[in-house]
């Protein structure tokens, strides 16, 4: 994060991306090269269980499958056919540069859409319902792709409605996210949201309790009672959670662990919050 005694300006590095660039002190410059928004209609999923679960529970969002020649699973290529989505042939130079990133696709690659993989924010909020066990996960600047995964995966798994990110100062959905999300990005609803602060406050008056994650917070999450419709708000690793949406959170729990650690991961936090809200609520 910069110190204080900064100034700043933004300007667009090219049509997707925008690019906070900091001076200190008008003596050196420093570069913080934070990409705040990113704009995506498309990623890949690498992989026969990846595209297979998005042929199961996304299949709108699957527009195109390449296929290399030599992938014998006759199976797959048949769903595929019998979904209607368009296939390719997975080009030997896609292929390598993919082999060098060193991402396993082992045959097949699925072309997603993100328009039609994330969740409309208004059409999310018209049909939500908010029961005592009706819980959601709000990440508030979650940068690393791979706890963004693993905080899909730990939601699905513990009775998530949904997990909400926001278009700006947060990961966005990539490979490398459904990849660790072990396919759950297609299974439990992501919902694209706006402004964070807005969207706590009109939870809020759909009736839920908003809990915001902090290793500083007042609340111990073992002496929590929970119950009711329930929102985790899990923030930046670095930073935490900004100060505006603590203020408007219901309570900011806190997880007891042993003084020799300074805190948590988020992935690991958010496991450690789910699962306490599951054990008293389901």
């Amino acid at each position: 994060m910069p110190p204080a005694n900064y100034r700043g300006f933004f300007f667009g590095s090219d049509s997707n991306a925008l690019i906070r660039i900091v001076f200190i002190d008008n003596k050196k410059c420093q570069i913080y090269a934070n990409v705040l928004w990113m704009k995506q209609n498309k990623i890949f999923a690498y992989g026969r269980h990846a595209v297979r679960d998005a042929l199961l529970y996304a299949p709108r969002a699957l527009t195109k499958v390449y296929l290399d020649v030599k992938m014998v699973d006759t199976k797959l290529r048949r769903q595929v056919e019998e979904a209607g989505v368009p296939t390719a042939k997975l080009s030997e130079g896609m292929a390598r540069s993919d082999m060098r990133s060193g991402t396993a696709h082992q045959g097949v690659i699925g072309s997603i859409s993100i328009p039609q993989l994330m969740l409309p924010y208004h059409k999310f909020l018209e049909s939500l319902q908010a029961t005592p066990s009706t819980m959601l996960v709000l990440l508030n600047g979650v940068q690393d792709p791979h706890n963004v995964g693993a905080i899909i995966r730990t939601a699905a798994g513990f009775g998530a409605t949904a997990v909400l990110m926001p278009q700006i100062g947060q990961a966005p959905v990539t490979g490398a996210v459904i990849k660790v999300s072990a396919g759950m990005a297609f299974r439990l609803p992501l919902v694209s949201i706006g402004n964070v602060k807005q969207t706590v406050l009109d939870l809020k008056k759909k009736g839920f309790k908003v809990y915001s994650m902090a290793g500083e917070g007042a609340q111990n999450i073992d002496t929590e009672p929970f119950g009711g419709p329930a929102v985790f708000i899990l923030g930046n690793e670095g930073s935490g959670i900004p100060e505006d949406i603590r203020a408007i959170s219901d309570t900011v729990l806190s997880i007891p662990i042993d003084p020799k650690c300074e805190s948590l991961n988020v992935a690991a936090a958010a496991a450690v919050a789910l699962y306490a809200w599951s054990s008293k609520v389901k």
